[in-house]
């Protein structure tokens, strides 16, 4: 029978990737590589609308602030734009494509570029006459001061 186990170990049952996308993640994973590809031009309305981006945001809050970090590596200060109404926080920006030196052709590009914009609602209201903004290594951070509850005061009824 020694001859039964050889032929056994070489029946190894060998588990692959599915070839074709088969949960919601995976389809868009498959349309991002198949619709960024260097297959297709970068021109045209259906280009463009397939190429928006989102910088990545983040959130935080302390005993007296809210705290908005975005991560905006290779932008001029002067492309962002921070803006509060009504217990909304707008962060809108843009990048530029960086130019080819001359006999240079990219085969493959994957930092974004263009416009985006980021929004998200505050629990609670903000002071905005004290939001303060800074831009340092590629990091946009946004701090809004929490308003301060006044103590309570006894009114004089007259």
């Amino acid at each position: 029978m020694p001859g039964m186990m050889a032929q056994e170990d070489s029946m190894k049952l060998i588990k692959t990737a599915p070839t074709l996308p088969v949960a919601g993640r995976d389809w868009n994973n498959f349309f991002d590589r198949v619709f960024t590809s260097p297959l297709f031009p970068d021109t045209g309305p259906l280009a463009a609308s397939l190429r928006t981006w989102e910088p990545a945001l983040d959130l935080s809050e302390t005993e007296a602030a809210f705290v908005a970090r975005l991560d905006a590596p290779g932008f001029h200060r002067e492309n962002l734009d921070v803006r509060y109404d009504g217990q909304m926080l707008t962060l809108t920006g843009h990048r530029e494509r960086q130019k080819e030196d001359k006999g240079e052709d990219f085969l493959w590009q994957e930092r974004e570029e263009g416009q985006f914009t980021r929004s998200v609602r505050l629990p609670k209201p903000v002071n905005d006459a004290k939001i303060k903004a800074s831009y340092q290594d590629g990091i946009l951070t946004v701090t809004l001061p929490k308003l301060t509850p006044t103590p309570q005061t006894k009114v004089t009824i007259t």
